[in-house]
């Protein structure tokens, strides 16, 4: 399996959205396992994580890229955690995840 093409996109169980820049970044910022619920990397990609408590490895999931999956999450994260605000309109897969507010630059 590949490795996942960053930045990644992590969805934690309250389906708040965490743009990160890179799996190594994830991977050393997440911390617990159960707190994911879904995530992707830059082509859209759907992510699993594995590991422990402050040891966490993401990986691809083997599947197809999921872009309206990927979107829908997004616009819902816009929704519910930042009202008032547009999620990306780009068109385009890179100029939408291009647009998404990162963590920890």
């Amino acid at each position: 399996m590949t490795t996942p093409i960053g930045p990644v996109i992590i969805f934690d169980d309250e389906f708040h959205m965490y743009v990160l820049r890179d799996q190594a970044f994830a991977e050393a910022w997440w911390e617990m396992p159960d707190e994911f619920s879904c995530g992707f990397d830059t082509l859209a990609r759907p992510l699993s994580m594995t590991g422990e408590p402050h040891r966490v490895r993401l990986e691809l999931t083997g599947r197809e890229p999921d872009e309206a999956e990927l979107r829908r999450l997004v616009a819902n994260h816009y929704r519910r955690f930042l009202p008032g605000e547009a999620p990306p309109q780009a068109p385009a897969l890179a100029d939408f995840v291009a647009a998404l507010p990162r963590e920890g630059l």
